[in-house]
């Protein structure tokens, strides 16, 4: 699926401290309030990507923008695969090599630690779309994808946030040190060195190295993340439950390695492919953790058997799942080869008697 300059489906800036109850409740909502530090980081990583890209087609070396884009999905892989299936959602079990690996990746993509991002996630699930989701997507696409960041938590999320069971990852190690140590590890990892890379492999110069290989793809990586906050809960068909907001979106499966396939996700979010897909092609989240399955370094991971789905589909879908498409156009040439004579002919599906309306 925070408040740091970023976060799945969270992101956020620097963590605000929040006014106190007492003093709340005689001021306006603390949704209202808007947070300056982190317009003004918003404002100035957008102007420096601005002239990232005017570096990339002007100055920059190939290299530099090969590298960026590769750093930029590669630490996605720690959100996706990382805080989110693993620790958020519990969909699979990962060992302690892997655990590590992909701390560092989360470290580097820089949305915020790891308990953090899992306890605002895990509370846009439990409360989706009502005043305790951080990006509540019913504010609009604006708040949704980065407003929501620009604002104080509306105190709902505060109260009902705290409700969440964060015990499990109070025990593991990994992730407590990472949250211990955040502030210091991160700059490093997610900027100084990204910058420090193509300077000495390749000898970029300093200002195209900060503007491309940290800031560019930095930002780009937020915008990718924030998608599956909006977009996703826009824009796209609902297969598996059209009661609730969020949509199946390609091209933010696509941007987010495989996180846009959203209302699946909502629908069955235990599942370590976040998807129904047979493929990897939009999907390279799943790609990974298969593969560290196959070296032994995750394991027990949940997926949702076939006619679970098809259960669930045929219950609540809005017909657009692929069987559902099969299953009409099946019946249409049905009745184009089957001609019916009347209410009792054989040839006439229970559906159809299902819709009839009968007047007695």
């Amino acid at each position: 699926m925070k408040s740091s300059v970023v976060t799945s489906s969270s992101v956020q800036l620097m963590d605000v401290p929040l006014i106190k109850k007492s003093a709340t409740k005689s001021k306006v909502n603390n949704e209202t309030q808007i947070v300056w530090r982190n317009v003004i980081a918003f404002i100035y990583l957008h102007v420096a990507v601005a002239y990232a890209i005017y570096l990339a087609f002007t100055k920059a070396k190939v290299q530099t923008v090969i590298f960026s884009f590769i750093l930029s999905n590669v630490s996605g892989l720690g959100i996706t695969a990382g805080a989110h299936r693993l620790w958020a959602h519990k969909a699979y079990k990962a060992r302690w090599p892997l655990r590590l690996f992909l701390a560092c990746l989360q470290t580097i993509a820089f949305q915020n630690h790891i308990y953090e991002w899992v306890r605002d996630h895990r509370a846009h699930h439990k409360f989706s779309e009502t005043d305790a989701d951080p990006h509540n997507a019913k504010r609009g696409f604006f708040f949704s994808h980065i407003g929501w960041l620009m604002v104080r938590k509306h105190r709902d999320v505060i109260e009902k946030g705290a409700s969440v069971d964060m015990s499990d990852l109070k025990k593991d190690p990994i992730v407590m040190f990472q949250k211990k140590y955040y502030f210091l590890i991160m700059p490093m990892i997610s900027f100084v060195i990204p910058t420090l890379i193509p300077m000495a492999l390749w000898n970029e110069s300093l200002s195209v190295s900060w503007h491309i290989a940290s800031i560019l793809r930095y930002t780009y990586s937020l915008h990718c993340t924030w998608l599956v906050n909006s977009a996703a809960h826009i824009f796209g068909n609902k297969p598996y439950d059209r009661h609730i907001g969020p949509t199946e979106n390609k091209l933010v499966a696509i941007l987010a390695v495989g996180e846009g396939w959203h209302n699946y996700h909502h629908v069955f979010p235990w599942d370590y492919k976040a998807a129904e897909l047979g493929n990897y092609r939009t999907n390279i989240s799943t790609a990974l953790i298969d593969l560290a399955y196959k070296c032994g370094l995750a394991y027990d991971l949940k997926t949702v058997p076939s006619h679970l789905i098809e259960a669930r589909v045929s219950r609540t879908g809005d017909g657009t799942h692929p069987s559902e498409m099969k299953k009409l156009e099946h019946q249409e040439d049905h009745h184009h080869l089957n001609p019916i004579w009347g209410w009792d002919d054989k040839d006439m599906t229970e559906e159809h008697k299902k819709l009839a309306k009968i007047i007695e």
